[in-house]
């Protein structure tokens, strides 16, 4: 129960779930704070390790998080060298030291995940058959609707728009009407090279999102390809 509230927090701080800014970095930083004093009091709970470097993985990413002017940087679209190359390499550590430690649970399982999106140098480095294999693993321990959602989004990248599209069909009536499903099935549909699909899904995801920065940038997302799509039309 502890290290679930401690996640909780750490994951509102890290993206606010509502209001006019992405971060709320107090909350964030507390989290770490304590999962750092849990871990002395319980130095060989490999969970305990697991979740304490799972924040570290992630929040490493901040710096790179929003753009001079507060709008959001997706993942896939952020200056890794902004990245705090120091919290990597403690959250890494804290990883390989836990090996083997149990229990083995979903927040070392979702650090194993983030430490792989952190130790490629570029978005195209991304091993994402490794990070599907492990939303696999993560999702026959937990059963978690959101978890399949992301892997439809590790399914996509590894194998293609359409494998991610028919995972999602798997969880879409569990998840219907959570701005995410809409976001990643645009995401995949314009991978698919399906505009006005696309653009319909980060339209809708944009209206049911609670979060400005969030909205503001499916917007964006749909803004353009409207865009693409009338200039296209119009040179034919």
């Amino acid at each position: 129960m502890v290290l679930r509230v401690l996640y909780l927090i750490f994951n509102e701080g890290y993206t606010s779930s509502a209001g006019s800014v992405l971060h709320r970095a107090e909350l964030s930083d507390e989290a770490i704070r304590m999962a750092r004093i849990t871990h002395r009091l319980l130095p060989d709970d490999g969970e305990v390790a697991g979740l304490l470097a799972l924040m570290l993985l992630i929040d490493a990413r901040r710096p790179a998080r929003t753009s001079a002017d507060g709008e959001l940087v997706p993942l896939g679209e952020q200056d890794r060298t902004l990245w705090d190359h120091e919290l990597i390499a403690e959250g890494t550590a804290l990883l390989d030291a836990a090996m083997g430690k149990p229990p083995l649970g979903e927040y070392r399982i979702q650090a194993a995940i983030a430490a792989v999106h952190d130790r490629a140098a570029r978005a195209e480095d991304t091993d994402w058959p490794q990070i599907l294999a492990l939303y696999g693993l993560l999702e026959q321990l937990t059963g978690n609707p959101v978890v399949t959602l992301n892997r439809a989004v590790a399914a996509g990248m590894a194998e293609g728009p359409s494998a991610g599209l028919a995972v999602l069909d798997e969880v879409g009536e569990q998840l219907a009407g959570h701005y995410r499903v809409d976001a990643v099935k645009a995401h995949l549909l314009e991978m698919a090279g399906d505009t006005e699909g696309a653009f319909e899904h980060y339209r809708a995801a944009a209206a049911r999102t609670t979060s400005l920065p969030e909205q503001r940038y499916l917007s964006m997302k749909a803004a353009r390809l409207k865009q693409a799509e009338t200039e296209r039309s119009a040179s034919e």
